[in-house]
């Protein structure tokens, strides 16, 4: 019994899971349809949306589901670290960086779940528009963004929490929106 306390714990599922986060953030249609710039900070910002929408359904599913959804987010975190090395930021100032990325995933998380739990649509896409397309505004592709993350919580809202744990995640498909009128 004792030995097993120190076993580290197979991770498989929760990096299933961030996985998943990551290749759906990734399709090529947020890149061209919406107009999300196809930057680093593009990027990050559609893991980060992404990202919320899971932690958003899991929460308050019990211990068991917050360990797991910890070990995910710790994984985001992890794997930005790595990022960051990788493009030849300095030990030095990577946890600078970690540390900026984390207060941001925290402040679109605080003005994304309002919005989401909400279902405004409106006050979703300038939140949007404030951190996804900072520079160049783009409403109607910012609206559009909006009803698919909107979507994609309603999607999420109807999985089962093993399901989601399995990392079987029904987002919405982002190409239903590319031509959404608004």
């Amino acid at each position: 019994m004792i030995f097993g306390l120190f076993r580290r714990r197979n991770r498989d599922a929760e990096h299933k899971v961030y996985c998943e986060i990551v290749a759906q953030a990734r399709q090529p249609a947020f890149y061209s349809g919406f107009h999300v710039p196809d930057t680093i900070d593009g990027r990050f910002d559609l893991i980060v949306a992404h990202a919320v929408l899971y932690f958003r359904r899991m929460r308050g599913e019990g211990k068991t589901v917050s360990e797991f959804t910890q070990y995910v987010f710790d994984l985001f975190f992890q794997d930005m670290d790595a990022s960051l090395r990788e493009m030849g930021v300095s030990d030095s100032r990577v946890q600078k960086k970690i540390t900026v990325m984390g207060e941001a995933f925290y402040g679109r998380a605080n003005v994304y779940n309002p919005a989401i739990d909400s279902a405004n649509a409106v006050e979703l896409a300038e939140a949007l528009g404030r951190n996804v397309f900072p520079d160049n505004p783009e409403p109607v592709a910012q609206l559009r963004l909006a009803h698919y993350i909107l979507e994609s919580a309603n999607r999420l809202g109807d999985q089962t929490v093993a399901d989601l744990m399995s990392g079987q995640i029904n987002w919405a498909d982002p190409e239903a929106f590319r031509d959404l009128p608004v």
